[in-house]
């Protein structure tokens, strides 16, 4: 396709998708899911499951997420409100940083 970039994945990248791929497809024969039961569950594809299990990095962030999620493994905080905690000091870490460091507003030149 023209236009269309090929993303190139660290070893590191490559490693964490196969490891959570891994715990996926552990919890979900844990758990006595099917493929096809997690993939409804998921709104998803069975294709996409068996991605996700293999360690594709192109399935969806959310996917692996919300499939973690399901499945009760956890990303970054066991606990909610540890997970809601470090989410507000990051957005007040964000809020100090000087203007030039954060996204600049495109203003658009609509004068013919």
């Amino acid at each position: 396709m023209p236009g269309t970039t090929k993303a190139a994945y660290t070893r590191y990248a490559l490693a964490a998708a196969l490891h959570l791929g891994q715990l996926v497809r552990l919890k979900r024969i844990e758990h006595r899911i099917t493929s096809e039961e997690f993939a409804d569950r998921l709104g998803i594809s069975r294709g996409t499951v068996q991605r996700l299990e293999r360690g594709d990095p192109k399935v969806a962030l959310g996917i692996a997420f919300e499939a973690c999620a399901l499945l009760g493994i956890p990303l970054f905080e066991e606990e909610r409100a540890r997970l809601t905690a470090r989410i507000e000091d990051a957005d007040q870490r964000l809020a100090l940083l000087p203007k030039a460091a954060r996204a600049r507003a495109v203003v658009l030149d609509d004068d013919f």
